[in-house]
């Protein structure tokens, strides 16, 4: 049995022999930062101040050489040596929220965009409704103990709906199965919410939020979560995809901006080709266009591990401190992941 301090707050908890950082603090109700729990996003990135953490599961993909100098460790993965002390942001907004597992029936199906199913869905009666933070995701749990996790693409209702969008993966058995068989009045079991891509309120800055693909679906649900509380501050909606058409939502994300005189969209399609008359480019690189200094913002993205990888160091170039850089990438089940590489596909499957 190891401990873990955490230095800003001093609060500590117990790690059992094999357990990871991350899988102690959810189990002590300490809400540290996290995405894709499999050592690949960064997003839980921490720094060891005292003591030593192992990586016996996944190796720390997302730390390169200059961050294990600064002796970064990935939460989600590194299981400690004995004592340590870590510094690490904690996400406190979550602390209250309550994981558990549900039965839901589809009562909503729809066709958003060519490769993307809309899913409405409803407790089932005698369930209690699932609560969560507008960002947050769920895992839908199948037969043989696999997980999907799908980002939930609406904040908390009164009747407990939840809207998912979920792409067809060529490769992915659960997405075919979505796109293809699953009706309404179909039942699936979920277990959430999950991850801390979640609006942070304590700010006056402006706010600039970047999608990829389905990774429009939490930026939806913290962009009207802020516009339900009336914010004031400024918000630069970006969303990239390949073509016009995959930009699914385009018209709300229109609205939006034509009603609010402080929020602006940018849609962006990396193929000229389908374009259908929009900016054309790398979303990442239409932020930097017109955003050369960030230092003074609050940044929000969600997507695909590329945009991802591709964003987090040009925006931190650019000025935008660390700590005020949230994000979720959208990263494969492993099982996911080898079904994709074997019929040579590569889109994701959240």
């Amino acid at each position: 049995m190891s401990n873990v301090t955490l230095k800003t707050s001093g609060r500590q908890f117990p790690v059992a022999a094999g357990e990871t950082v991350l899988e102690a603090a959810q189990r002590a109700g300490v809400a540290l930062p996290y995405s894709c729990r499999a050592g690949v996003c960064g997003s839980c990135k921490a720094t060891l101040l005292e003591g030593r953490c192992a990586y016996p599961r996944n190796p720390p993909v997302a730390l390169d050489a200059g961050a294990r100098a600064r002796h970064a460790v990935l939460l989600c993965q590194a299981v400690p040596v004995g004592d340590v002390l870590l510094e690490a942001r904690e996400v406190t907004s979550v602390h209250d929220v309550t994981r558990r597992q549900i039965e839901v029936q589809v009562t909503e199906k729809w066709q958003l965009a060519r490769e993307v199913i809309g899913l409405r869905l409803q407790p089932l009666p005698g369930q209690a409704r699932l609560n969560w933070l507008p960002g947050q995701y769920l895992d839908v749990l199948l037969e043989d103990g696999k997980r999907r996790p799908f980002s939930i693409a609406n904040g908390p209702q009164v009747d407990g709906m939840i809207e998912l969008h979920v792409r067809h993966v060529v490769g992915g058995g659960f997405t075919s199965w979505v796109s293809d068989s699953l009706q309404v009045g179909g039942r699936l079991r979920i277990e959430g919410p999950l991850g801390t891509f979640v609006p942070r309120e304590d700010s006056e800055r402006p706010m600039v939020f970047m999608a990829g693909g389905t990774g429009f679906a939490p930026v939806k649900a913290i962009v009207e979560h802020f516009i339900a509380l009336g914010t004031q501050r400024p918000m630069q909606v970006y969303w990239g995809a390949r073509s016009a058409g995959d930009l699914y939502l385009r018209e709300l994300a229109e609205h939006w901006a034509g009603d609010l005189p402080g929020l602006q969209f940018h849609a962006v399609v990396s193929d000229p080709e389908r374009a259908g008359g929009l900016r054309c480019g790398l979303v990442h690189e239409a932020v930097l266009e017109d955003h050369p200094d960030l230092s003074g913002h609050d940044f929000y993205m969600s997507g695909p591990p590329a945009m991802i990888d591709a964003g987090h160091q040009a925006f931190l170039d650019a000025g935008l401190p660390e700590s005020r850089l949230y994000y979720d990438s959208f990263e494969y089940a492993p099982d996911v992941l080898a079904q994709i590489l074997a019929s040579r596909a590569g889109i994701n499957e959240r």
